[in-house]
C-alpha cells in the first residue's frame, strides 16, 4: 500500500495533467473559431461584385421637343430670364438676351447647351435646365372610317396597323386599300404617303407597315 503522501501526490499530478489537457482543447477550440470569424469578416467586408450591366433600352432614349410642348427653363441665379414658355407652331421659344431658339427637334439637353452658349456672352458660366413641363407634341390622329377617332399619344413606337387597332377598327364601308398618312415636314409642308391594309396583313407589303411619327394623321377614307 502507497504511502498517504505518495497517493496524493499521485492524485495532485493527474489533475494538473487533465487540466493541462483541457486547457490546451480550449485553446484550439478558441482558434478554430477565431480563424472561422477572420474567414467571416473577410467574406462580408470583400470587394462587391457588380451588379450585372442591363442593356439599353432604344425606347428609353431623350424626350425631343416638339411643336405645343410647354418647357421649363430655369437658369441659375437669373429669375429674370427663367421662365414657362411654349413652343410655337414654328417650333421656336424666345428668351431674353437669347432671342429666337429652335426648340423642336432638340433634346433638353441639346437645347440647354444651345442656351447657355448664347447666354455666355452676358452671363459668366451660365446654368441652365430644360424641363419638358407638357409633352403636348408627341401624339397622333385618325380619323375617318373608324369606330374611335380622335388624337392619341404617341408614347412609342406605333405602326398604322397599331394606330387601327388602337381607334378601335374599321367601320362598314372603309375603303382598306386607300389608306394614307399625313406627314407635316420639318419646312412646314406636308406630304400623303400611301397605305394598303390589305396588302400589309397579307403580307405582300409587310414593309409598309409605316411607323408613325409625332403629329402623323391617319386617313382612313
Amino acid at each position: 500500500m502507497k504511502h498517504p503522501i505518495s497517493l496524493y501526490r499521485s492524485l495532485w499530478m493527474s489533475f494538473a495533467a487533465a487540466l493541462a489537457v483541457a486547457g490546451a482543447a480550449q485553446a484550439v477550440q478558441k482558434k478554430d473559431k477565431a480563424v472561422r470569424m477572420a474567414g467571416n469578416f473577410i467574406r462580408t467586408t470583400g470587394p462587391t461584385p457588380a451588379p450585372p450591366s442591363r442593356p439599353v433600352d432604344p425606347a428609353a432614349q431623350e424626350y425631343v421637343i416638339g411643336r405645343e410642348d410647354v418647357l421649363a427653363i430655369d437658369v441659375w441665379r437669373e429669375p429674370e430670364i427663367s421662365r414657362v414658355e411654349p413652343v410655337r407652331p414654328d417650333g421656336r421659344i424666345t428668351l431674353p438676351l437669347v432671342g429666337e431658339v429652335l426648340a423642336s427637334g432638340e433634346t433638353p439637353s441639346a437645347l440647354e447647351q444651345e442656351i447657355g452658349a448664347k447666354l455666355s456672352g452676358y452671363i459668366h458660366d451660365p446654368a441652365v435646365t430644360v424641363i419638358v413641363q407638357q409633352a403636348n407634341s408627341h401624339h397622333f390622329n385618325i380619323i375617318g372610317d373608324v369606330l374611335r377617332p380622335g388624337s392619341y399619344a404617341l408614347d412609342g413606337p406605333i405602326t398604322v396597323l397599331d394606330a387601327i387597332a388602337v381607334a378601335g377598327g374599321f367601320r362598314e364601308f372603309a375603303k382598306l386599300t386607300r389608306i394614307y398618312v399625313v406627314r407635316r415636314l420639318a419646312d412646314g409642308n406636308s406630304i400623303r404617303i400611301r397605305f394598303n391594309y390589305k396588302a400589309a396583313v397579307g403580307g405582300s407589303e409587310r414593309e409598309l407597315n409605316l411607323t408613325l411619327k409625332p403629329g402623323d394623321t391617319v386617313i382612313v377614307p
